[in-house]
Formats: structure tokens, sequence, C-alpha cells
């Protein structure tokens, strides 16, 4: 698996030092998961416990998600970060549950590494131009102005030249990610400061390895 690293806007990058996305594309196609990936789910289940995902926030990677989303202005104990909520999720649900093959590989690269992996279909998004950039007054979510949803001037998002897919830490839009016709998937994460490149690097590969298995 090769990895290429998007743009991040310079005046971000300036602002955020850390911050970046890195992405790769497989040919994979959206269906249901095999038994194996339903027992590393079962598996990794058994690992989270209530103090354990209590205790989760003061580990390293977790902890430099959380202080980003201060940064942004988020309060991470109120809008969770990606792992936190996975595993709130797990407490509440009694397990992580099979969704398909592409919703659990990028659960299981969130849950073994720390980093969120999105998805979008390689067939709408001009990967030579994808990144991280701030909304400007008329961007909406899938770039059609007539029938997107507006984004809010300044909020951080992810974005090519032609499209805004979606807002940073958020899925992307309808339409955008991965459907039953995508045959090429494009499978992004994004690191902040703290968070070392090879967990990003390790994310994707976790990803690209459950759907090229299954």
């Amino acid at each position: 698996m090769s990895s290429v690293n998007g743009r991040v806007e310079p005046e971000l990058a300036e602002e955020f030092p850390g911050l970046r996305l890195i992405w790769t594309e497989v040919e994979a196609r959206v269906r249901g998961s095999s038994r194996e990936v339903e027992r590393r789910l079962r598996k990794l289940s058994d690992r989270y416990r209530g103090a354990g995902v209590v205790a989760m926030r003061t580990e390293p990677i977790p902890h430099a998600y959380r202080a980003f989303f201060r940064q942004v202005g988020l309060d991470p104990d109120a809008v969770r970060i990606p792992s936190e909520e996975a595993a709130v999720r797990r407490l509440l649900q009694g397990g992580f549950r099979s969704r398909g093959t592409l919703a659990d590989a990028l659960l299981l690269a969130l849950v073994e590494t720390g980093v969120p992996v999105w998805a979008l279909d390689a067939g709408v998004a001009d990967s030579s131009t994808l990144g991280i950039r701030v909304a400007v007054a008329g961007d909406v979510l899938g770039g059609d102005p007539g029938g997107g949803n507006p984004v809010a001037e300044g909020q951080l998002v992810v974005a090519d030249s032609a499209n805004v897919h979606a807002t940073l830490f958020s899925p992307p839009v309808t339409g955008h990610a991965p459907g039953p016709r995508t045959n090429r998937i494009l499978l992004f994460a994004v690191g902040v400061d703290g968070v070392p490149a090879i967990h990003l690097e390790e994310a994707l590969w976790v990803a690209t390895d459950v759907l090229g298995n299954a």
C-alpha cells in the first residue's frame, strides 16, 4: 500500500502544526463482511469496558485529538472524538456490530490505531487536489449550489478543487461515500499534532487490508 499526502491550506498548516490528511486508493466493493472480520470485531469488543473507555482520554492519541478539538472550538466532552464515540457506542450496543465490509474496515482501523479513517467513492473525488481547507462563502456539501447543504464560512472541510466532501471529522456527504456501484474506494486519514505519522499509515493499512481480504 502506498499513501499520498493531501494538501493542507497553508494558513491552516501554520495555525495547526501537525494537521494533515493522507490517502490511498483500493479496488474494493461495498458488501457484507466475512466471518473473519466479524470475529475480529467480537475480539476487539472484549477489550472495551466502562473503566477503560473513561481512561482512553489520557492516552496519547486520544489526548491529541481532544486537544485539537478544543483548539477549533469544540468541547470533546460534548462532541466526542471518533475513537471515544466508537467506544461509547460499543458500550451502549454491547459490542462492535458488523455493518458491512467498508464500515467494518473503517471501524477496525479506528479502534486498533485510534486514528479516524473515512472513505470516498474514488470516482467522485479529485485525489490530486484533495485536502483540508477553510470553508468560504457559497460552499455547500457535495458541491451542488442548488441542492447541497451550505457549510458555515470558516468551518474546516475536506475538499478538492471541485467539491466539499465533508466537514472535518464527519462522514462524507451522501452520494460521495462509496455505494453499491463503487468499485474503487479512496480512504483518507486525518492526523493532528501529537499523532505520529506511522499511526496514520497503519490506520490506512488496516482498512486496506480488511477491504482487500473481505
